[in-house]
C-alpha cells in the first residue's frame, strides 16, 4: 500500500518532534521532511512534493495563510492541512479560503491527526471540533459593530499572529507608519486601550 507522504512546517521544534512521535509508526503515513519557515518549505517543494502538508499558520517569515495560497497556486495537487493553536473563526476561515483542505488544532491526538491526513489526502475536508464550532458560531449581528475595511482586517490578522509593525508593513507593502495609523484608527473605532484587547474582541465577535 502506498503511504501518504507528509511534510511538516512549523517554527517550533518541539511541535515537529511531537508530530513525529505521533505519526512515525503509522503504517499509512510517511514523514518526508520538515521546515521551520516558509522559505525553507518552498525550497523543499522545488525538489520534491508531498501529498499533504501540515502547515502552521504563524510562521516567522510569512503568514501560513499566505503560504498556503502560494503553495496551492504552484502545486494545486498538494493538500494543505492547517495546524494551529488558534480556533477562532477568522483564522479557520482565512486558511480554508486560501486553499487548505482542513484545519486541526495542535492538541489533536494521534487518531485525529491520522484521520485528518487521510481524509484530506482523499480530497475530502476535515475540521477539528474546535474549528468546526468556531465557524458554526459565527454571529449574524456584525452590522451593529464599527465597519472594518479590508486593509484593517489584513493588519488585524497579522497582529493577531504576532507580527510587528515592520513585519506587517513588509508583507502588505505599506509603511510601518501606515500600519500604526491603522492600529490607532481601529483602537479609536472600538474604544479599546490596547491592541491585545482589540484583537481579542474582534475575534470573539467574528469580525475578521
Amino acid at each position: 500500500m502506498k503511504k501518504i507522504r507528509v511534510f511538516i512546517i512549523d517554527d517550533h521544534y518541539m511541535v515537529i518532534e511531537g508530530i513525529h512521535s505521533l505519526l512515525q509508526y503509522d503504517e499509512k503515513i510517511e514523514l518526508i521532511g520538515h521546515a521551520s519557515n516558509a522559505a525553507s518549505c518552498l525550497a523543499f517543494l522545488r525538489q520534491q512534493q508531498p501529498d499533504v502538508i501540515l502547515m502552521d499558520i504563524s510562521l516567522p517569515d510569512k503568514s501560513g495563510i499566505e503560504l498556503c495560497q502560494e503553495v496551492k497556486e504552484k502545486y494545486p495537487y498538494i493538500q494543505v492541512l492547517g495546524l494551529s493553536t488558534f480556533d477562532q473563526k477568522a483564522f479557520v476561515q482565512k486558511m480554508m479560503e486560501s486553499g487548505a483542505s482542513g484545519y486541526v488544532l495542535k492538541n489533536a491526538n494521534k487518531q485525529e491527526l491520522s484521520k485528518a491526513i487521510q481524509m484530506v489526502n482523499k480530497g475530502q475536508k476535515y475540521l477539528s471540533l474546535g474549528a468546526s464550532n468556531a465557524l458554526k458560531s459565527a454571529r449574524n449581528d456584525q452590522a451593529s459593530y464599527p465597519f472594518i475595511t479590508r486593509r484593517e482586517k489584513e493588519v488585524l490578522l497579522l497582529v493577531a499572529e504576532g507580527y510587528t509593525n515592520t513585519e506587517i508593513a513588509e508583507q502588505l507593502f505599506i509603511s510601518p507608519s501606515t500600519v500604526d495609523t491603522h492600529r490607532k484608527s481601529l483602537l479609536a473605532k472600538f474604544s479599546m486601550k490596547n491592541t491585545a484587547s482589540l484583537v481579542r474582541f474582534v475575534t470573539q465577535h467574528n469580525l475578521i
